[in-house]
């Protein structure tokens, strides 16, 4: 199995991807250099399926791989990033937070149901990434990185998007934080995202500084 491992450096995170025969897929855009015997493939012409759902997703097009045997090192970040190994689940990772996976992982768009998507802000359709079968996901994170186990029936409620990936088997809905319908204009968060398990959620409870420095700067 190929290995990522994370790295930080001048205030920076970086994955590096080792390969010994092995294949890996990588967002478009994704690679700093690399050292080694590597193949570089990236499909010419798409889908038109994939095509749409990626405009509609706010996806990149394009995910090369990368085959053979030597290091590839991505590109770095003020964010961060997290490695979640798959044992035959299946993970839905919010918008961007697909980074790079094993050749063995399987990619395609997982569609929220319309109510969802709407008090969600995301219109008439809302796409994410879903990742599936057997290996290693890289996922991009505003921050440190916190796992909840959830058990069946329990729930987290969150105000915000700092939800970045969750199991397949966790149960996603938006409703409003007060039982009254008159009290969520009070009580400051008018709408809340709920996840209900069973399964694991990825979570960033706060961002890098450097990171929400930069963020700050640019609005």
């Amino acid at each position: 199995m190929a290995d990522f491992q994370v790295k930080y450096l001048e205030g920076m995170h970086f994955v590096e991807a080792h390969l010994r025969q092995e294949m890996v897929r990588c967002e478009a855009g994704a690679m700093n250099y690399m050292v080694g015997k590597i193949h570089v493939h990236s499909q010419l012409i798409p889908s038109i399926g994939s095509v749409v759902s990626s405009w509609m997703a706010g996806e990149k097009i394009y995910r090369p791989t990368f085959t053979g045997s030597g290091t590839i090192t991505l590109e770095s970040s003020l964010g961060g990033f997290h490695v979640v190994e798959l044992e035959g689940q299946s993970w839905i990772l919010e918008k961007g937070a697909f980074w790079a996976c094993e050749g063995s992982i399987d990619l395609k768009f997982f569609r929220e149901r319309l109510l969802t998507s709407l008090w969600a802000g995301e219109g008439f359709v809302y796409l994410q990434t879903q990742v599936s079968g057997h290996g290693k996901v890289v996922v991009t994170t505003k921050g440190p990185v916190e796992v909840i186990d959830l058990e069946e029936g329990q729930e987290v409620v969150v105000d915000g998007d700092c939800v970045i990936g969750r199991m397949a088997s966790v149960k996603f809905q938006m409703r409003r934080p007060t039982e009254n319908y008159l009290g969520r204009f009070t009580a400051g968060e008018p709408i809340v995202r709920v996840y209900k398990g069973p399964g694991k959620i990825l979570l960033n409870p706060t961002f890098y500084w450097r990171y929400a420095m930069s963020e700050r700067r640019g609005r």
